[in-house]
């Protein structure tokens, strides 16, 4: 590990950094009682940083030494992700305010790329910085921007400009449902009937299967089939909960928290407790702020409350890196490490969190179990249509009139969405084409609109539903742009750790950047990536590339 320029060392002092006493009490009046475990590294680096907007050398070595860990394995940590600025010995540091400029699909086919650079020229770099970052999760508000932590919908070089004249840094807290409130409508009532004996994990497993829930997340694996395997397994056992939703275009968890947060955390309790688990563990995207305020505050109230009594939950700060959404990486980052995705098998279910049997879940999936079993499975199911059950949280953004969060049938079509719950297109806009899942999900065009969208339904066209993350492209938008776009984030956000990922993103996103659409060479690239890389960045970054070839000839003038 090297920051530059190293200190000067006497013969009988160890090799090198060397430890200032200065640094060391400055870190161990921010950690205070905090404990030094290994698996809070990551913790404790989001107090250094969010103290001093940086992480200098002499803060790391310091934290090195009071968590007894090699400088180089905090320091390889650190530099992971994209939310901790390392400073190096004779290097300056960021200005102490940084602007966000969304740049993903979204807000860049609404100019996302023209408001960063008007904002960079008319700014002091001592004292702000313009960042370009990938997906902040407001894409119904594209343009978005983050002032600090202030969100700014809707984006203009005005209200960016006035936010920062004003000093509105800090994140506005929406109104959602406290405590008081969610228990006067009868919340935690089935928690304590769970803790009654009256309902064990196979009873409401099956209740999950016979409602039809499945993961939300994307992966869309049957919830009660999860609750099964790790429910039989020994102890002890862990639930994580995955709230990284950096997938652009997805912005459903962060909608529902922001609104009623403890029909989540309710149906975390019940199945921590169903499945005897020994604690859990709620990963949130940095991203979010008011969300992280949000979940603070109402765990903290849970326990006042004497709510979370055995089973305790612990709430980890991500630092800004997608690939922390893939399960296995989300838990090496919550044990303190790089998100590096695991080679399986052994899944998570088995050998998960701390090496134990690990129950997995995203957001949604668990907001909606106190309504399946309060209401029943067939309440749930009867809600989808041609024969698909359940609701679902679509993100919806792009060129529609009235973008944001559609609970809408499982089943229904783009259509049917656009019109029925979007008001159709933006004025001046005809539909052309759609992400259907997000990055990842592929793209299609306006005339494959009435197929159901669902789990397994896109399989045929080369897509997937994936997070159910709707992005609508229309007449004024060039598709060849929009994988361009999204494969520059694809780059951007591998992880690096396997060569058809690493090396397969930088050339692909070269070729389309030289406007070099060989399809002989993307198919031959494609087909490394897809079968060669650990974990789905990889296997999917190039399908939104092959869905432009496939779906949108016009575009290359054929």
């Amino acid at each position: 590990m090297s920051f530059g320029k190293g200190l000067s060392r006497k013969p009988s002092q160890p090799k090198g950094r060397q430890l200032e006493d200065a640094a060391l009490g400055e870190v161990q009046a921010l950690l205070g009682d905090e404990p030094r475990r290994r698996d809070l590294l990551i913790e404790h680096l989001h107090k250094i940083q969010d103290a001093y907007g940086r992480l200098e050398a002499r803060h790391l070595r310091a934290l090195a030494e009071e968590m007894r860990l090699a400088q180089a394995e905090v320091y390889e940590v650190a530099s992971f992700y994209h939310h901790f600025d390392i400073v190096r010995e004779g290097e300056t540091g960021p200005a102490p305010l940084t602007v966000r400029v969304c740049d993903s699909v979204a807000c860049s086919i609404k100019g996302a790329d023209a408001l960063a650079a008007v904002l960079e020229s008319g700014v002091d770099p001592a004292k702000v910085r313009i960042q370009k970052v990938p997906c902040i999760g407001r894409c119904a508000g594209a343009p978005a921007v983050q002032v600090g932590k202030r969100a700014v919908d809707n984006a203009s070089e005005v209200s960016v400009r006035a936010t920062l004249f004003e000093g509105k840094t800090e994140p506005v807290i929406p109104d959602y449902i406290k405590l008081d409130a969610y228990r006067a409508d009868g919340g935690y009532e089935l928690l304590e009937r769970v803790r009654a004996g009256e309902f064990d994990a196979a009873t409401i497993a099956d209740k999950a299967l016979e409602a039809g829930l499945r993961g939300l997340g994307g992966a869309g694996f049957p919830t009660g089939t999860k609750w099964k395997i790790v429910n039989d397994l020994p102890g002890p056992k862990y639930l994580t909960i995955n709230g990284d939703e950096g997938e652009p275009g997805t912005f459903k968890d962060r909608y529902h928290l922001e609104r009623d947060p403890h029909r989540l955390l309710e149906g975390a309790l019940i199945a921590a407790h169903a499945i005897s688990a020994e604690r859990v563990y709620l990963y949130m995207r940095d991203e979010y702020p008011a969300v992280l305020e949000i979940l603070e505050k109402e765990i903290e109230a849970l326990r006042s409350e004497g709510i979370i009594t055995g089973i305790d939950i612990e709430l980890r700060r991500g630092a800004g890196a997608y690939i922390c959404g893939e399960e296995s990486a989300m838990i090496e980052s919550i044990e303190g490490k790089r998100g590096l995705p695991r080679h399986r098998p052994p899944f998570i279910a088995q050998v998960g969190l701390f090496g134990r049997p690990t129950l997995n879940h995203n957001v949604e999936t668990l907001f909606w179990i106190r309504d399946i079993i309060e209401k029943g499975p067939d309440w749930f199911a009867s809600q989808g249509r041609r024969d698909h059950k359940g609701f679902r949280s679509f993100s919806v953004s792009g060129r529609v009139r009235d973008p944001g969060v559609k609970l809408a049938p499982a089943g229904i079509t783009m259509n049917e969405l656009l019109e029925e719950f979007c008001g159709g297109m933006e004025e001046g806009h005809t539909f052309k084409g759609y992400l259907p899942g997000g990055a990842s999900g592929g793209i299609l065009p306006a005339s494959l609109a009435d197929e159901p969208l669902d789990f397994g339904t896109l399989d045929k066209h080369g897509c997937f539903i994936g997070s159910h993350a709707i992005v609508v492209f229309s007449d004024q938008d060039d598709m060849r742009d929009v994988a361009l776009n999204l494969m520059r984030f694809f780059k951007h956000e591998s992880c690096g750790q396997c060569t058809p990922c690493r090396s397969g993103t930088e050339k692909m996103e070269h070729m389309l950047a030289e406007n070099d659409w060989d399809e002989a060479k993307i198919a031959d690239l494609d087909a490394v990536m897809r079968s060669a890389s650990i974990c789905g960045l990889g296997q999917a970054a190039s399908n939104p590339v092959a869905s432009v070839l496939k779906f949108f000839p016009e575009e290359f003038g054929k």
